[in-house]
C-alpha cells in the first residue's frame, strides 16, 4: 500500500510525530491543508482497494493543529471528527502528543481504515480508544485518568466554550425575574419561593441600573441575625426592611462576623450577550456566585440595560452535553466511570487521616447547625443521613427561603427546630416520609461521566450525592462547580 507523505522540520528540535490523516467520503482529487502546511494544499492518495478513501501521513510537532480537506476543488471538513468554527468557517482540530507520552498499552498495532470505530483520523490510537468498563472494574486500570485523553477532552471543551456565546443560552421563550431594591426583604424572599428560583438580580430605579443579586445566603444571614440575642433586627422590621437597607446592614455584619470573607460584599457580576461561555463559567466560579445576569446595553453610556437572561453553570453544561451528544468519542473522559476521575468531594478512606471529612447532618440536627455549616464550609448543600450513614435527604441554601412562606420564621427557634421539622415546610409530601428521590439526586461511582453530566445539566439540579448501591450510604458529592473546575483545569 502506498501513501503520500509530508515531513516538517521543528525549529525547536522537538521530535516530530508521524500522523495519518484520512478522508473517507469519496471524490476524484483530495488535498489537505492546515496550520502545519501554512494552509497550502498537499495531495492525499487513494487507498488501494478502497477508492473512496484517501490518506496521507504528516510529521507534526506536538500540540494542537487545525486542518481542512479540499475535495474536487471545494474546501470541506469532516463532521465526524472534532471541529470548531473559525473566521473561515468550520475547521477540524487535532492534538498531537509526544510519543513518550503514549503508553504502549494505549497503542494499537493496526488501525482499521473503515468501520464504526474509525471515525478519528490519526495513528495516535488514544484518540480512537473509547473506554468501556464494567461495574466491578477498579480505577487503577484506567490509564486515561493520567494525562493525555483528559487533556484532549479539556482542550475540546475549552475550544467549544471559547467559540460559543452567551446569547446561545437564551431560551426561545421564558421569563426573567428581577427585584426592586425598595421591596421589603420578607416579600422578596416570598417571591423567590413562589417563583421557584434561588436568586434574582436587583434593580435600583434611582440609579437606573442593576446593582446586585439577592440570594439564599442573604436570608440565611437574616435568620441568624434574628436568632441572635440582642439583635437590632426584629420580625416587625423585617416586614418593612427593604433589600437596599439590608444590603447596607449586611456590609456592617460582614465587618463584624469573622470568616464571612467577601462573599457578602461583592459587586454585581454581569456579562453581555457576546461574552463567550468560557468567560461566563470563569466569572461564576471565580466570584463564587450561582448565576450571572446577561445584560444588553442599547446606549454607549451603559444606561438603560435590558436583562436578557440569568446564566448558570447548569445552562452552560446543557450546551456542552447537547453539542457532544452525537460524537461522545471525541471526549474520551465522558466514557470513564466517575470513580476514575479526580472530581468531587469524597468521604475519606480510613488510611486518609489528613483529609477533611465530608460534611453531613442528621435529621435531629438543628437549623442553626445547618446554617452555620452552610456558611463556614462554604457549600451550597449538606446531605442528611441516618445512623448508618445512608442518605435520607439533602438540605440546601435555597431551602431557607421556604421559611419566608406564611411568616414561618416568626414562630420557630433556630436552635430548637430540627432539620426534619424544617423539611416538612416544603411543598413536598415525600419529605414527610423520609427519603425524597425527586429533590435528592443520586449517582454511583460506576456511573459513566457522561451520565453524571447529563443529570447535572437538568434544571434545578446543582449537585449529585454519590451513594453505595443498595444501602445508599453516602460516599461523596459532586457539584456543578466541581465539574467545571475539573473540565477547565482550575
Amino acid at each position: 500500500m502506498h501513501h503520500s507523505g509530508m515531513d516538517f522540520v521543528s525549529n525547536s528540535g522537538v521530535p516530530l510525530i508521524p500522523t495519518r490523516f484520512v478522508w473517507r467520503y469519496g471524490g476524484r482529487v483530495v488535498y489537505i491543508g492546515g496550520s502545519f502546511t501554512g494552509w497550502t494544499q498537499w495531495p492525499m492518495t487513494p487507498v488501494e482497494g478502497c477508492p473512496t478513501v484517501f490518506q496521507t501521513i504528516c510529521s507534526l510537532p506536538p500540540g494542537f493543529h487545525q486542518f481542512k480537506f479540499v475535495v474536487d476543488g471545494e474546501w470541506r471538513h469532516d463532521e465526524n471528527q472534532p471541529f470548531v468554527n473559525s473566521n473561515s468557517g468550520p475547521v477540524n482540530t487535532i492534538l498531537v502528543t509526544r510519543e513518550s507520552d503514549c503508553r504502549p498499552a494505549m497503542l494499537s498495532s493496526q488501525m482499521p481504515l473503515l468501520g464504526p470505530e474509525s471515525s478519528m483520523d490519526v495513528d495516535n490510537e488514544p484518540f480512537q480508544r473509547v473506554v468501556r468498563v464494567s461495574d466491578g472494574t477498579s480505577s487503577e486500570s484506567f490509564p486515561l485518568s493520567s494525562e493525555m485523553e483528559l487533556e484532549v477532552s479539556r482542550h475540546r471543551i475549552a475550544v467549544f466554550l471559547s467559540t460559543h456565546m452567551a446569547y446561545e443560552l437564551l431560551p426561545e421563550s421564558g421569563k426573567v425575574v428581577a427585584l426592586d431594591v425598595d421591596l421589603p426583604v420578607k416579600q422578596a424572599f416570598h417571591i423567590l419561593h413562589e417563583q421557584g428560583i434561588s436568586t434574582a438580580p436587583l434593580w435600583d430605579f434611582s440609579k437606573g441600573k442593576f446593582v446586585g443579586v439577592l440570594s439564599p445566603l442573604d436570608f440565611i444571614l437574616i435568620m441568624r441575625e434574628l436568632g441572635r440575642h440582642g439583635s437590632n433586627l426584629t420580625e416587625e422590621e423585617l416586614e418593612t426592611h427593604t433589600i437596599s437597607a439590608w444590603k447596607q446592614a449586611k456590609l456592617y455584619l460582614n465587618s463584624q462576623v469573622k470568616g464571612l470573607g467577601n462573599v457578602v460584599s461583592r459587586q454585581l457580576v454581569q456579562a453581555g450577550p457576546d461574552d463567550n461561555l468560557k468567560d461566563i463559567s470563569l466569572k461564576i466560579l471565580q466570584n463564587g456566585v450561582a448565576t450571572v445576569p446577561i445584560l444588553h446595553y442599547t446606549s454607549p453610556d451603559a444606561s438603560n440595560p435590558h436583562l436578557l437572561h440569568v446564566a448558570s453553570l447548569s445552562g452552560v453544561l446543557k450546551c456542552i452535553c447537547r453539542f457532544f451528544k452525537h460524537s461522545p468519542s471525541t471526549l474520551p473522559v465522558l466514557q470513564l466511570p466517575l470513580r476514575a476521575i479526580p472530581v468531587g468531594t469524597w468521604v475519606p478512606k480510613p488510611s486518609e487521616t489528613n483529609r477533611r471529612p465530608l460534611d453531613v447532618l442528621r435529621p435531629s440536627s438543628s437549623i442553626s447547625a445547618a446554617l452555620s455549616l452552610l456558611i463556614q464550609a462554604q457549600v451550597s448543600s449538606i446531605p442528611i443521613v441516618d445512623d448508618n450513614g445512608s442518605l435520607l435527604d439533602i438540605y440546601s441554601r435555597s431551602d431557607i427561603t421556604v421559611l419566608a412562606k406564611d411568616k414561618i420564621y416568626t414562630h420557630i427557634n433556630l436552635e430548637e427546630t430540627t432539620i426534619h421539622q424544617a423539611l416538612q415546610y416544603r411543598n413536598d409530601p415525600l419529605s414527610a416520609h423520609g427519603f425524597n428521590n425527586q429533590r435528592c439526586q443520586m449517582c454511583l461511582q460506576s456511573d459513566p461521566f457522561h451520565k453524571v453530566l447529563d443529570r447535572l445539566s437538568q434544571p434545578g439540579v446543582r449537585r449529585l450525592v454519590i451513594v453505595e448501591p443498595g444501602s445508599k450510604r453516602v460516599e461523596g458529592i459532586i457539584s456543578l462547580s466541581d465539574v467545571f473546575r475539573f473540565l477547565l483545569g482550575i
